[in-house]
Parts: C-alpha cells; structure tokens; sequence
C-alpha cells in the first residue's frame, strides 16, 4: 500500500535503553523511558499513565516490559528500536539521521570554555560584553548570572556536553530580535574549517530576579546546515509537500520543507499537528516535541518528564482518531535523556520506533532493532517512490 500522508512525531529524548556504544558518551546504563516508569510506580505509588502508546507496542521496547504498564499480547502498532550512529548525541545529528543524512564526521566541543578569538568577535558584533562562558545547566546559568545580567546589558554565553553554543539574555535588556541577529553572526562563525558545531541556540529568559527567572518560547536553534540531500529536499524537489512543527525546521535550516510552524510548547505543536491533520495535503509532516527534552530532561526532573508523557499520550490518542485510512504515523526519538541519571547532558540510548495506520494489514509487527535511524527516511522514500541516496533500509512493506 501507498500512503498519501505519512506523519512523523519526535518525542524529544525520550530514549528507550543505553545504546551498544553508550559508553563512549558516558551513558552506560541509561534509559529515560524505563527509568521514568520505575520511578512513578516506586516513588510515586502509581504507574505512569501511557495507554495510548502502550497499546500501540512502546512496552516491547524493552526486554522486560516497563514497570508498572501492561503490553499487550498483540499491539495495535509495528514496534521496535532505532540506532542512532551519528557521531554526535544531539537533536541535529538524530534529527539528520532519521532523513537519510547520518552525522558521520566530527564537530568540535568545549568544556572549557569558548576560545578568547571567537567571543571578542561576538563582543564587536553585539556591542556587549560576555559572561559564563562554560558548560552551565541552563536554568543553573541564569539563576547564576541572570542578575548580573539584568543589570549590565551582557551576554550570558555558555555550552552542555553537546556541540552547542548557547546566548541567554533577558528580554528587556536584549529584545529578541537582537539576540537572534547576534545568534545568526555566531552561526557564521562555527560553520567550519576552523571550528565546526552542531547548534547555535537563542536562550531568551524573563523575570525580575534569580528566583523568578524563566526562560521563554522565543528560543531559537540556528543549525549547521545540512551537508548534503535529505529526505526533506528529496520529497520537496519531487513536488510533495514537506511540513514542519517545531525545531525540525531549525534543525535543517528550513532546507526541504513548503511549510512551517513553531511551537510555544509541547500542547501547541499538538494543536499544530491537530491543525495540520485538518488540511488536504500529501507527503511529510516532520513534528518535534521538545519539552521533554529541554523543560524536565535537562532539569533531572522525573515526575515532570512523566507527567508530559501522559499529556502527551491523551494527545496522541486524538491524532489516532483523526487519521486517514491512507495516513501512516510514525513515533520516535532523536536521543535519550534519562532524568535520574548523573550530569544534565544527553544520555546516547536506543530509540522507540511506532508505526501505525488505520489500514495496516497486521497488527504487532515486530520491527527488531533497525541498525540506524535512516530506516525511517528510507520508509518515507520508499512510499512515496523517491530515490534516495542509499542510507537506510526501507520497512514500508512490514507497515502497509
């Protein structure tokens, strides 16, 4: 069967188990999803509320089943697990991964801090001074250095455990749109051969001091841009529509999508989703949820990030009532990041890989371990009899 619509949801982090090379990315035993259930049954006294994705199979994704959250003998979705094996643990390299563009080549980090070279540049552009400069929590940094912040007109610049260059400003002291024009001169800076990084991001926070400080919707990611033709370009070059909901559109700096729209939250890219279900189209809808990832993962927040989970379950089970019989929904992660694990970086995990149709032949189809997340590009080729480029192996056959 060919589908006409085929909707890609990324639940941002929510990985389902380390992955076989978690330890070079110090991540050895980690499992956001897993832990998170464990946690709900035994600090919590109940178990984390998911029917909607448990009916569906998320439950198969681990060996022993998740605590607390009944599987059933047959899930209503084909199931199974990704791998991410890009080189980097960040949203840009699973996000790449997934369109057939693995990140296989290096980019450069710093924990120790951004060289002296580059941030005197970004003082001239910006006309302000920087402070930080390290790898900071990024709650942590302005209840740090928010005040000072506030005060001197400054830019708070830091970075994590990914290849990220980070700028946190106060809305009142630095308007958005000046803090995202000095982020785009950052951008220019880090594009190679010199120095080479994944993301550039907008931090705009507000408040009146440390305690109150909030960091707001406005964030902006400024990705690398794509190193070559992904699935977006190839499906757009052929004349199907190609939709963004969220930071996919940041993440490929627009490259390959017909339309676009940013999320203020996880429940407004779910309206947006909503919304975008209600048009008459064909082709791809690329949709990332990031509050998992930067709102409770980052933060070690357990309760949160479950919380978010069961919000977003009760949305997923609308998006299944309005598919099509010739919509394909596909539910997935771009990387972990376990809220009860150590640091606050990302965790290098497996994961979830849910395909679902109103007119699947069979249900509980087991899709194994997919050796790399390009299966999924190499799916949406295959539906819609685009040629790819060789990454990735379809399972469009195992789904229809």
């Amino acid at each position: 069967m060919r589908y006409r619509r085929m909707i890609v949801i990324v639940i941002d982090s929510v990985g389902v188990g380390h992955a076989p090379d978690a330890a070079q990315y110090k991540s050895s035993g980690a499992d956001t999803l897993g832990h998170i259930a464990e946690y709900f049954v035994d600090k919590l006294g109940r178990p984390l509320e998911i029917p909607t994705l448990a009916s569906m199979g998320i439950g198969c994704t681990h060996p022993n089943g998740l605590a607390g959250i009944s599987t059933p003998r047959r899930p209503s979705a084909a199931f199974g697990r990704m791998q991410v094996t890009s080189f980097g643990n960040d949203s840009l390299d699973g996000h790449w991964e997934m369109m057939c563009l693995p990140a296989r080549f290096h980019v450069d980090y710093f924990p120790e801090g951004f060289p002296s070279e580059l941030l005197s540049k970004l003082e001239d552009f910006s006309g302000r001074g920087i402070i930080c400069n390290k790898p900071y929590s990024g709650t942590q940094v302005i209840y740090d250095y928010g005040e000072r912040q506030l005060e001197t007109g400054e830019l708070i610049v830091y970075t994590s455990g990914d290849s990220v260059l980070q700028i946190a400003a106060h809305e009142d002291v630095v308007p958005v749109d000046e803090l995202y024009r000095i982020c785009e001169y950052a951008r220019t800076l880090i594009n190679g051969p010199e120095i080479t990084m994944g993301r550039v991001i907008a931090r705009p926070y507000v408040g009146t001091c440390k305690e109150d400080f909030t960091r707001t919707a406005n964030r902006r990611d400024y990705g690398l841009e794509p190193t070559g033709a992904t699935v977006l370009t190839m499906l757009k070059d052929a004349g199907f529509d190609v939709i963004a909901v969220g930071k996919t559109w940041d993440l490929f700096c627009g490259q390959g999508f017909t339309q676009s729209y940013h999320n203020e939250s996880n429940m407004d890219g779910m309206d947006h989703v909503d919304d975008v279900l209600s048009q008459d189209w064909e082709g791809l809808c690329f949709t990332n949820l990031v509050d998992f990832d930067t709102v409770y993962g980052h933060r070690r927040n357990a309760q949160g990030y479950g919380e978010a989970l069961e919000a977003f379950d009760r949305r997923l089970a609308r998006v299944v009532d309005e598919l099509r019989p010739d919509d394909l929904l596909m539910v997935t992660a771009d990387h972990g990041n376990d809220p009860t694990y150590e640091g606050t970086d990302h965790t290098r995990e497996l994961v979830p890989l849910l395909a679902w149709s109103p007119s699947m032949a069979h249900e509980g189809v087991d899709l194994g371990l997919r050796g790399t997340c390009s299966d999924l590009g190499a799916t949406v080729l295959d539906n819609f009899g685009v040629t790819g480029n060789g990454e990735g192996t379809s399972f469009l056959a195992q789904v229809s």
